[in-house]
């Protein structure tokens, strides 16, 4: 039971680690994509005299990923 236990543990470790790695790979992709929008703006604002950027969705606004949960303590 024990040697079960501490496997399952070193899986959680792991899972944990690669989801800390999946949190910061998908923030750097939000910056990214809010960069491109922001130039995309710039550009349609540049073409149009009067421009409506309502038409481009705000990507924070359609978000679902959750800001880090808190952890459940483990004993």
């Amino acid at each position: 039971m024990e040697r079960l236990n501490s496997k399952l543990y070193l899986q959680n470790c792991y899972i944990i680690q690669e989801n800390e790695r999946l949190r910061k790979k998908a923030q750097l992709l939000n910056q990214e994509n809010q960069a491109l929008l922001s130039e995309l703006k710039q550009k349609l604002a540049k073409g149009n005299p009067k421009p409506n950027t309502n038409l481009i969705p705000d990507l924070n606004l359609s978000s679902t990923s959750t800001p880090n949960p808190p952890s459940s303590s483990k004993s």
